[in-house]
């Protein structure tokens, strides 16, 4: 295998592996403070960790070419994620399980694909529509517990905040490929503005207070390893990857492993409803990719 197909493998493997003890470290970050202490710490960390990034890189002059569109794209993107994104999946995580929580936000390459109906003008057709079907039905068993007799929603409060994260994040995705600025520039000034509005919620929304040794080192590790450098990994081992499809399937691991860690550290016990409706989610999706892999 050729070096750089081997780096590829390498970096993207890293990525989602600490993208895979995310949805534990969320779950460990709110047992010790509220959403927007999160969501400022983490927040802040990142900031840091890509501005030193870009310094060693000696990139951090592109502040002086910034345009008035610049500042107002990252503001609106900022908005939107971090700020909305997390705001919202954090709070599904304070309400639900983090086996259901996780599971449910990972419907985001679906609600990317509706989305870019309006937005993109994109058609779809009835294969499209069938494999989105199979990943909604993985939803249902989910959020349903299994019992379809009476689909009875356990907390459908929080499954529907899980769902409209996806939402979120699914939208950012849209509008950040309208640029065509640098993707860590780019998102360390979307941070930025995230951060601001951040603080401002955490002003309105929580008392402010300094969390315990613990809450630090949770807020900490998602800093770097969720908006920090994870990022950027990921998008280096899309760079050195032969295609970008073959290094993009890595990404259907990171679930599994989640509910792996979700029961080593914080000792959830995983149900059979879970899994069923994850395979469900995760087959619907790759059947997309693939048919939107062969239009291409």
């Amino acid at each position: 295998m050729p070096d750089e197909r081997k780096k590829s493998y390498i970096y993207g493997l890293i990525a989602i592996l600490f993208w895979s003890t995310i949805a534990t470290a969320f779950s460990l970050a709110l047992d010790e403070v509220g959403v927007f202490h999160l969501m400022v710490g983490a927040g802040f960390i990142a900031i840091v960790c890509l501005t030193i990034m870009l310094a060693f890189q000696r990139r951090l002059s592109f502040f002086k070419n910034l345009r008035p569109k610049h500042i107002l794209n990252s503001l609106l993107l900022g908005l939107l994620n971090p700020f909305l994104y997390y705001a919202i999946l954090l709070k599904a995580y304070q309400i639900l399980p983090a086996q259901e929580a996780m599971v449910l936000n990972y419907i985001w390459p679906i609600s990317l694909v509706l989305l870019s109906i309006p937005l993109l003008k994109q058609k779809i057709g009835w294969k499209s529509i069938l494999f989105i079907l199979v990943s909604f039905a993985g939803v249902l068993v989910i959020a349903s517990k299994g019992e379809f007799s009476s689909l009875a929603f356990t907390n459908w409060y929080g499954d529907l905040l899980a769902l409209s994260s996806s939402v979120a994040w699914a939208l950012f995705w849209i509008f950040n490929m309208k640029g065509e600025r640098d993707e860590t520039e780019k998102m360390l000034l979307n941070f930025i503005f995230g951060f601001l509005f951040s603080i401002l919620g955490l002003l309105v929304f929580e008392e402010p207070q300094i969390p315990s040794l613990r809450g630090i080192l949770a807020i900490s590790y998602i800093g770097i390893f969720e908006l920090g450098i994870t990022f950027v990994l990921w998008l280096k081992a899309l760079k050195w990857a032969r295609t970008t499809d073959s290094i993009s399937q890595l990404v259907f691991i990171s679930p599994f492993l989640s509910l792996l860690f979700i029961n080593l550290v914080i000792g959830e016990k995983i149900i059979p409803s879970t899994i069923y409706g994850l395979v469900l989610i995760v087959v619907g999706i790759i059947l997309q990719q693939r048919l939107n892999y062969r239009k291409a």
